[in-house]
């Protein structure tokens, strides 16, 4: 059976790591920071903005800055031609 991060990857979704600073709701002049990591699709990245939005309306420390990283994991292979030929007997 395949996983459903596989099939994800299949269909376009890649790693995408997203590093939150948010304001700590009891001292706002201190920023923390939390690291979030999920399959998303570049460049709209709904499932991050599920969770921006989750974050926003649910918890009490304001956002500050997200920094995105995103690869996708699955791609066309590197090919590269060489000079020279190899013969097994």
């Amino acid at each position: 059976m395949v996983s459903q991060d596989f099939k994800r990857q299949l269909g376009g979704y890649g790693l995408t790591t997203a590093h939150i600073f948010y304001r700590r709701p009891d001292h706002p002049w201190l920023l923390q920071s939390y690291v979030w990591q999920e399959y998303d699709l570049c460049p709209a990245f709904p499932e991050l903005q599920r969770f921006l939005s989750f974050w926003q309306t649910s918890l009490d420390g304001m956002l500050h800055s997200v920094t995105v990283a995103h690869s996708k994991l699955i791609k066309p292979a590197e090919i590269s031609a060489l000079d020279g030929e190899f013969r097994l007997h």
